[in-house]
């Protein structure tokens, strides 16, 4: 019996800041510049779409074919912009190539992103606990620039323009529901 082997690239999705940095309050700091949480409209069905569109354009009908055989996400987390993504051993560079050129995730969300390939591994434990340690890191990270760069009490760390962040983007969900709400009430009456 034949066993198909494959290959788990841990995917890292980066955000390249589009505006200049200005010295208000609301900077967001240089560890997170980057490091930001991925949109949440942004999941492994679009992820799998843009992996894809992106073989089919490099590599054509033959390289999607290849590819496509095993293709899936294992993992993705949207809160630490990163994925799991099993692919098949002998083209798992397709893959890799693929993510590398993608500049934009897809349509509806069309924001600048850089996918770093941080990892390949021949099994999914071994993929999962590079995941772990990199989520450590970056909490690590985020409470010695919270301990050292701010006041504790005021919670202008990392960690507290972390909380504020994901504070105004539910704001701002909330208030897209409820637009949508009213003008759907408006529409039965």
């Amino acid at each position: 019996m034949v066993r198909v082997k494959n290959r788990y690239l841990v995917v890292k999705f980066l955000y390249p800041s589009t505006t200049p940095s200005s010295s208000s309050k609301d900077v967001v700091p240089q560890l997170l510049q980057l490091h930001q949480p991925t949109p949440d409209a942004f999941h492994a069905g679009l992820l799998l779409r843009a992996i894809r569109d992106g073989i089919t354009e490099l590599f054509g009908d033959y390289g999607m074919g290849m590819a496509s055989t095993s293709l899936k996400i294992n993992y993705h987390s949207p809160a630490t912009s990163t994925a799991i993504i099993r692919c098949p051993q002998a083209h798992y560079q397709m893959v890799w190539a693929a993510l590398t050129y993608m500049t934009k995730l897809p349509k509806p969300i069309n924001t600048p992103v850089v996918v770093q390939v941080v990892r390949v591994s021949g099994t999914i434990k071994k993929a999962e606990m590079e995941v772990i340690r990199r989520a450590k890191e970056i909490i690590l990270r985020a409470k010695i620039e919270q301990r050292g760069g701010a006041d504790n009490a005021t919670g202008d760390g990392m960690v507290g323009h972390i909380v504020k962040m994901v504070e105004r983007r539910r704001e701002e969900q909330v208030l897209v529901r409820v637009e949508e709400g009213e003008e759907e009430d408006d529409s039965d009456e």
